[in-house]
């Protein structure tokens, strides 16, 4: 399991990132309404900088900064006390100084923080407890595709979803309508989905498919 204690399975920032949109678009056909989904992608967060937020309704919240030169990674656990924020995080490159300690970071809270300049080699600070919530946080990023499924499972209470589509979209490929009807019976609004895909960047092609081509089966 991921967390701040040991952080050796979390992917490169370049797998991390596609890790990311992937989650997001999934969440995205199954929660169309944004104020109940978990994950949601941003790639236009600010000039030359993506962002992924993660929220649960519940006081816990995840920011993941993606730039061209490095990642950056806050998590905020409500029920975790929070230690010295200097030193979570020591030795922070300062590229990543503006959204650490700037909004919405700033009122949010920092619980945890990773961060890398590199490919990979992720850093984390002067930890005094690993007693974080980071595993919990950081769990989906594994890289495989049935972790989705069996969180999304749980939290929406979506049976069925396939992993064969999921398995796509983790790799990025161009969704179309057949894959989207795979995982849910209908979607109520095909063009809140396209302004999402387009705020994720993520490609799609909804022309030429049949409205039950693929239909998920219950």
């Amino acid at each position: 399991m991921i967390s701040t204690k040991d952080y050796s399975l979390l992917p490169d920032r370049k797998s991390l990132e596609t890790i990311c949109k992937a989650i997001s678009v999934l969440d995205a056909i199954i929660s169309q309404e944004w104020e109940y989904r978990y994950y949601s992608y941003n790639s236009k967060w600010d000039t030359n900088e993506r962002c992924l937020q993660m929220r649960n309704g519940s006081g816990e919240e995840m920011h993941i900064l993606f730039r061209e030169d490095g990642c950056a990674i806050n998590g905020f656990a409500h029920e975790y006390d929070q230690q010295d924020k200097t030193k979570l995080t020591y030795n922070l490159p300062t590229i990543f100084d503006d959204f650490i300690f700037g909004e919405p970071v700033k009122s949010i809270g920092t619980t945890f923080c990773l961060w890398t300049t590199e490919l990979k080699n992720w850093q984390v600070g002067q930890l005094e407890s690993f007693e974080d919530n980071s595993e919990e946080m950081l769990n989906i990023l594994d890289g495989q595709p049935q972790t989705y499924i069996d969180w999304a499972t749980s939290y929406f209470e979506e049976s069925g979803i396939p992993l064969d589509t999921v398995d796509r979209i983790y790799s990025g490929q161009t969704l179309t309508k057949e894959m989207v009807l795979s995982i849910v019976d209908e979607l109520e609004d095909w063009e809140q989905l396209e302004k999402d895909l387009i705020e994720i960047n993520y490609p799609y092609n909804f022309k030429g498919d049949s409205d039950n081509k693929g239909k998920k089966n219950k």
